[in-house]
């Protein structure tokens, strides 16, 4: 077998559309935008997204969609909600008293389930299981015609509970949810047996045991939904401003974006000025001036009434819930405020990794790129009288503990690479590479980069280059695996294209605002390809490099994403709260803080009596303090132990 990884080109109607709507299209077909204007086309009050911008990823498209719609809706911002209806559901049916009737539908998905798990069977047997009163198959039960029939088969068959087999409750359930109440029923009587992900894709070569484990998945999700009971749900009011935590270009950006949508934006930077890495930046790849770019936005903030900036401020204490949440911080004056606000936007950054390697901070002559650019752009580098750089790749990436890609370190060097050789031609410019990452269009880059003279030089991580400097002599010896010799090199300066690396004080910022880290030491988003901006706590969001290594252009539109998903909390005047929630029973409960320390939301606290307290609009139902409470003070509105520890390990 051979598996071709093909190139990426657009679509062949594209361009008549782009003809149609006068948009200008780069010489590949490609959406043609400016480097700081991500997402903005030639045409005014036309935006792109996904791959017809530039090739690109499942989340960079996701990303890059909500980007187009804060920038689709900036400019309506002042009728926001005027042309909305809301939806009219039918009366509530009474189940209170009724024998369970359980209706139960196992879908195929396409062959995304069906070609591990035989389905005819799964629901044939689900027709023998107590209370099942009507059964079946279906092809793709997420599809409109089949939630349309959903809605008759509930009617014709009086059922008061609802099972569906197919694919995760994170993405499905809330469709289910709101089909069955288009029928009558209370939403809660709905329950959701996953034997896609817990099945057909864990077990495609155990197809026998797949199919009995769906069964048994069914079987159980039947048995729940039986106990299952009605519950109800209220309003809660919302704070409508919005707190950015980080100074950077994606903080600057996020909180204009706030403001322009005409909320309330709190900018809180711990630096005594507002820029972070982008006041370190003098030049990009495609020739923009990131400085210029700063001065601009730097202005727009202080000249923006609806933001308020706190610089050389730090985060005392955090809490709260989607829609109100209160952070307290120490201002640079040293005092104390509290700011109360409906939704958080993290944009820490990152930093740039000082190597203890290859004589970085031993030698004046072996500089990281950053410094590198300082220098050109300084008149520092006495770039006409350097005979040679040799520029050393992955100083600090995909090695040991820190095995990822910092993305951006490949471009930088091509940029200081070309930056050089338009200064100097003569000059001679080496690269020692482990593989060449110029992803996208900055893949033309390195094309230039090479028509240009510069001397690419793989090496092995198992052989990295060795720098040493002897009276005042700086050599770089490399082993090259293709003509499998060493070559001796004489630099007159060495540049190393080191990591982004998190905030030092990442671990314990996120331990305090009780946010997920990868195992790098990033924060980790709530799902990769489906909610790439949100944080797993409700009503907050993360751009810029704090998620991940990233360009400018990159930061910029996961700014103004993370604006757009902070405005689904925002443009609401209340929120819905309720259903499922933890409840406590102060009789049993003796203050043990287990709960305030196990909860993933920051919601229990101790009341003036001494025991614990659960806000209901706060609490997201989870669990987990309920099955952590050695006491057994804690249970979920409605749910029996076993139940509750169910919920948890899916959770978890």
């Amino acid at each position: 077998m051979v598996v071709l990884s093909v190139g990426m080109v657009p679509s062949a109607s594209t361009k008549d559309l782009a003809e149609k709507l006068a948009i200008n299209l780069d010489r590949f077909g490609f959406c043609e935008t400016e480097e700081f204007k991500p997402d903005v086309t030639s045409q005014p009050g036309i935006y792109v997204a996904g791959a017809f911008d530039s090739p690109m990823d499942i989340p960079e498209s996701v990303m890059h969609a909500s980007s187009a719609a804060y920038l689709a809706s900036r400019g309506i911002a002042d009728v926001r909600g005027t042309l909305v209806t809301d939806k009219e559901y039918p009366p509530e049916i009474d189940t209170a008293g009724q024998e369970p009737r359980v209706g139960v539908f196992v879908c195929r998905c396409g062959t995304n389930i069906a070609r591990v798990i035989d389905v005819p069977s799964v629901a044939e047997y689900a027709k023998g299981l107590p209370y099942v009163v009507y059964a079946e198959e279906k092809l793709y039960a997420c599809s409109t015609d089949t939630q349309t029939r959903l809605v008759e088969i509930i009617k014709e068959n009086n059922l008061n509970r609802v099972v569906v087999a197919s694919c995760s409750p994170r993405t499905h359930e809330p469709l289910f949810q709101d089909t069955i109440r288009e029928a009558g029923l209370n939403r809660f009587l709905f329950e959701m047996a996953n034997i896609r992900d817990q099945c057909s894709w864990v077990h495609a070569t155990h197809k026998p045991e797949a199919n009995e484990k769906a069964i048994d998945l069914v079987r159980m999700a039947v048995a729940r939904a039986v106990n299952l009971e009605p519950l109800h749900e209220s309003t809660a009011p919302i704070k409508r401003n919005a707190v950015v935590i980080g100074g950077g270009i994606a903080g600057m950006t996020a909180a204009l974006g706030i403001a322009s949508q005409g909320f309330e934006a709190v900018l809180i930077e711990r630096e005594n000025e507002l820029g972070g890495n982008l006041r370190h930046l003098h030049y990009t790849l495609e020739g923009s001036d990131p400085q210029a770019l700063l001065s601009s936005i730097v202005k727009q903030i202080e000249e923006e009434p609806n933001i308020r900036v706190y610089t050389g401020a730090e985060i005392k204490d955090f809490s709260g819930y989607i829609g109100n949440y209160t952070t307290t911080i120490s201002t640079a004056e040293g005092s104390t405020e509290e700011i109360e606000h409906g939704v958080v936007i993290l944009a820490t950054g990152g930093v740039e990794y000082r190597p203890n390697e290859y004589l970085c901070d031993q030698s004046d002559r072996v500089l990281t790129q950053r410094d590198l650019e300082e220098k050109i752009a300084n008149g520092e580098a006495n770039v006409d009288n350097l005979k040679s750089v040799v520029m050393i790749q992955c100083v600090g990436s995909r090695e040991e503990d820190h095995m990822y890609c910092s993305r951006i370190c490949c471009s930088e060097a091509v940029k200081n690479a070309i930056k050089l050789k338009n200064q100097n031609p003569e000059i001679e410019v080496y690269v020692l590479y482990r593989d060449i990452r110029t992803y996208g269009m900055n893949e033309l880059k390195y094309q230039e980069a090479r028509g240009k003279g510069v001397t690419f030089i793989r090496f092995d991580v198992d052989r990295k280059p060795e720098v040493k400097e002897d009276n005042g002599k700086l050599t770089v010896e490399v082993f090259d695996p293709i003509i499998g010799t060493d070559i001796l090199l004489e630099p007159d300066l060495v540049a190393l294209s080191s990591a982004i690396r998190p905030q030092s004080d990442a671990a314990k910022f996120s331990s305090q605002l009780k946010l997920p880290l990868t195992q790098d030491g990033f924060y980790m988003e709530a799902h990769l390809k489906l909610r790439p901006l949100d944080f797993v706590n409700e009503g907050m969001y993360v751009c810029g490099i704090a998620h991940a290594p990233k360009s400018l252009s990159e930061s910029i539109s996961q700014a103004r994403g993370a604006v757009s998903r902070a405005m689904t909390i925002l443009s609401k005047s209340h929120i819905i709260v309720g259903g499922i929630v933890s409840e406590v029973d102060e009789g049993r409960c003796v203050a043990c803080l287990t709960c305030v320390r196990s909860c993933p939301y920051n919601v229990p606290i101790i009341n003036d009596r001494g025991a614990a307290y659960i806000e209901p609009a706060a609490c997201q139902g989870c669990g987990i303090c309920a099955s952590a409470c050695p006491r057994k003070a804690i249970k979920l509105r409605h749910y029996s132990d076993e139940q509750i520890i169910a919920k948890t390990a899916v959770l978890c």
